[in-house]
């Protein structure tokens, strides 16, 4: 296979180029022949043969079965040694902490759930991570030196200055600004951190929705609301990490929040959030209102509103419709993005008729008309993004074969 522009193209370099498109090859289609694998990369039956016994020397690839359904005998199939590396992923709320692990072909064979209720945290938050860690490598059947890397997910962003979780205000016991250092101590693989509502948009990225698009935007209401960017296949961050943090954005139809940073809160969360979804039932006269934090309260009310087909739900869903279209507008008009995704669990609620009325007001109040899909990546997709984003760099590390 040819080299990138700029690769020096060293027989070592070109191996293990090679080695790295047939490992791509091999968790993108499952267990491979040798000769499947050369037609393929383009490699000849020797040069094939080579590459695979080296990648199985290396603990990198396992001999598997055999093909069937062929007159005589099978040949021999390869596949990715899932044991060749492990990652782990965090999703962190203030009501508890989510741990997984995943073997390098991206299954998930260990998860935890750690409750954490109340406002003043009853552990350390260091233990807390490392509880939850552990719990997760516990069901896995591993030991914690086992995993290669950690990807941790939290509401806001960790500023790259001070160290500080910022925008995370309901987040008790995150805002020490020796938090880093002390789990670095704490942890014996490398950790990033990542904000919630990116890693959600890893997920649909790598796995659903957005596959195949370089410019989106993900909105996401759950907890809290906020948006992800990903503009040119990368996330935007911001200088500070805040990119996205729409909450905090002032809307028509709001009043005019100031001191966010105090309140935690801004005009289109006040106006669009999942905590204003009760208040607005009331408001159209419902009263059976679902109990339960307010979150899950939402995400029951939407879910109703989308499938009960009388007046006072029909008009609290194209009231929520155009709240959350009042906010986009903002969005679209400056990122013009190719495509909208609505995830969390107050906008997957509403599924198709919500992505219908929210789509028919937006194109209403922006010029730009971006495609609106609700996400695919329903189950955890924080946690999904976290797990992605870890062996997305494990394998860079764990697959390169030029060392």
């Amino acid at each position: 296979m040819a080299g990138t522009a700029g690769t020096p193209g060293t027989p070592r370099v070109l191996r293990a180029m090679n080695d790295r498109a047939a490992l791509d090859l091999l968790l993108e289609h499952g267990p491979l022949s040798r000769t499947r694998i050369g037609k393929l990369t383009g490699l000849s039956k020797p040069t094939a043969s080579q590459l695979l016994a080296r990648l199985e020397a290396a603990g990198l690839v396992l001999a598997g079965g055999t093909t069937e359904g062929r007159p005589g005998p099978g040949a021999q199939l390869y596949e990715v040694n899932p044991a060749a590396a492990y990652a782990a992923g965090l999703d962190v709320t203030p009501d508890r902490v989510l741990a997984a692990v995943a073997d390098v072909t991206g299954r998930t064979v260990g998860r935890y759930e750690l409750p954490t209720p109340g406002r003043r945290p009853v552990a350390p938050v260091v233990q807390q991570v490392t509880d939850a860690l552990d719990g997760a490598v516990k069901a896995a059947g591993l030991a914690r030196a086992d995993v290669h890397r950690l990807v941790i997910g939290t509401p806001g962003a960790f500023d790259p200055g001070t160290g500080r979780l910022r925008y995370a205000s309901h987040l008790p016991g995150w805002h020490s600004p020796a938090l880093l250092d002390e789990l670095a101590a704490a942890l014996p693989m490398p950790v990033e951190y990542e904000n919630d509502v990116n890693l959600a948009a890893v997920a649909e990225q790598r796995l659903g929705a957005a596959r195949g698009h370089e410019d989106f935007v993900l909105l996401w209401n759950q907890e809290g609301l906020g948006a992800a960017l990903v503009l040119g296949g990368r996330l935007h961050r911001g200088w500070t990490g805040g990119a996205g943090e729409v909450g905090f954005l002032p809307v028509p139809g709001a009043p005019l929040v100031r001191k966010v940073s105090r309140t935690g809160s801004g005009g289109f969360q006040e106006l669009a959030g999942s905590q204003a979804l009760p208040g607005l039932a009331r408001e159209l006269g419902l009263t059976d209102l679902p109990s339960g934090p307010y979150y899950e309260a939402a995400a029951a009310l939407v879910a109703r509103a989308a499938h009960t087909d009388d007046d006072p739900h029909r008009r609290l869903l194209q009231t929520y419709a155009t709240r959350l279209a009042t906010g986009l507008a903002s969005l679209v008009s400056v990122l013009d993005p190719e495509l909208v995704v609505l995830s969390g669990t107050s906008l997957a609620a509403g599924g198709e008729a919500l992505r219908d009325l929210v789509q028919d007001e937006l194109e209403e109040l922006a010029a730009s008309r971006p495609r609106l899909v609700v996400g695919d990546v329903t189950e955890h997709p924080v946690l999904r993004g976290a797990l992605e984003s870890a062996l997305a760099t494990t394998r860079d590390e764990v697959f390169d074969t030029s060392r």
